[in-house]
């Protein structure tokens, strides 16, 4: 690696730490203010403020990162070769017959491993604090009751509901399951004091324990049920882990699922939602399908919106950091805007999932490669 380009990789990562930061911290700062009342009141429960910030603001870096990595990029590259120009430093590398490809090519290396790391950030480490993502200031410790959105469960149409949930504990207060039909000794409707979700584990299926049954008045003699050959509904009468007033409702529909599915559907691995929509209990739009293939092309997008953004700076020469903010600025709106629409045309079945995520390099992918001509040579 030569010393310019030593340089101009040191000014690259600068730049782009130096937004970051600022961005980040900037963030931090205004969503901490509007939650103070919460975390100092978490604060006085944990004895440590300071840790709750901690462990609240976290995990939302990394979410942060993935959200912002693609425009930093940008805005970085077109700040560092703003500062070569207005030092002249570009004239003298020019004069010297470095050509413009040359000079640049520390800093798309540098964008591409950015990328990559960003794919990596989303698909391992973001999903590792799942947990901590789906839960808000208002409920971070995860023991207030929130309204639960019946949910169908269609593996076996039963309708899930309830008058409240709990995460740390994954309950359903008052659930009230509504049975696909009648049956002998149970009729339609499964009434209960209180659910626990209970995951797969030792051969037993993943569901949810009903405890201090309601309705019907009694599980006595009635046996477990099966649908297409799997286990539904399991009774006392006949599995022996259950206790005389409990029964056990198996679904493939987790608790995150049940209660938090747009924030699960962010935080969670790409390989996750694709197993997802393969899950019989679950019926996800077209939101999901487009969510799935924008990621896809993510990588792609943020290395197209550098490619459109460089060959502005380089060929106006821009001196004045301020105008090539401007530019960058003006580029990423109209990119987005386009980004944007496509998806929202997806999600509402106007267009197919893989066409509203792959649209935008078809659009943008061909200008790119005309307008970063220089940057071959």
């Amino acid at each position: 690696m030569l010393l310019i380009d030593r340089y101009l990789l040191l000014q690259f990562l600068k730049s782009f730490a130096i937004f970051f930061t600022s961005f980040t911290g900037l963030f931090i700062v205004i969503d901490s203010f509007n939650n103070l009342d919460e975390f100092l009141q978490y604060g006085e429960m944990t004895g440590s403020t300071a840790g709750v910030l901690f462990d609240y603001y976290f995990p939302r870096v990394f979410t942060f990162f993935s959200m912002t990595s693609g425009v930093l990029t940008l805005i970085a590259a077109m700040f560092t070769i703003t500062l070569l120009q207005r030092n002249n430093e570009m004239v003298a590398l020019l004069a010297a017959g470095i050509p413009q490809g040359r000079i640049v090519r520390p800093i798309i290396a540098a964008v591409a491993v950015i990328i990559g790391l960003s794919v990596i950030n989303r698909e391992m480490i973001i999903p590792a604090y799942m947990d901590q993502l789906t839960r808000n200031a208002q409920d971070w410790m995860g023991d207030r009751s929130k309204s639960l959105n019946p949910k169908y469960d269609n593996r076996t149409d039963v309708l899930i509901n309830g008058s409240s949930t709990v995460a740390k504990e994954m309950r359903i207060n008052s659930p009230n399951f509504r049975l696909p039909r009648t049956y002998e000794g149970l009729g339609n409707r499964l009434a209960s004091d209180r659910a626990f979700y209970q995951a797969p584990a030792q051969g037993r299926p993943g569901g949810f324990l009903l405890e201090d049954v309601s309705e019907p008045v009694t599980l006595e003699g009635i046996q477990s049920i099966s649908m297409h050959d799997e286990p539904f509904l399991l009774m006392p009468a006949d599995t022996d882990w259950l206790k005389p007033n409990q029964c056990f409702l198996v679904t493939e529909l987790t608790f995150e699922q049940l209660t938090a599915s747009n924030q699960w559907r962010t935080s969670a691995a790409t390989w996750d939602l694709i197993s997802a929509l393969r899950n019989r209990s679950l019926d996800f739009g077209a939101d999901v399908r487009v969510e799935i293939h924008s990621r896809i092309a993510q990588p792609f997008l943020d290395f197209t919106l550098l490619l459109l953004g460089l060959p502005i700076v380089l060929r106006k020469e821009q001196r004045n950091v301020f105008l090539a903010i401007g530019w960058c600025l003006l580029i990423v709106m109209l990119f987005y805007v386009v980004v944007l629409a496509c998806r929202g045309l997806g999600n509402n079945f106007w267009l197919s999932p893989a066409l509203a995520a792959m649209f935008p390099l078809i659009l943008f992918v061909p200008v790119a490669a005309g307008m970063s001509e220089p940057l071959r040579s």
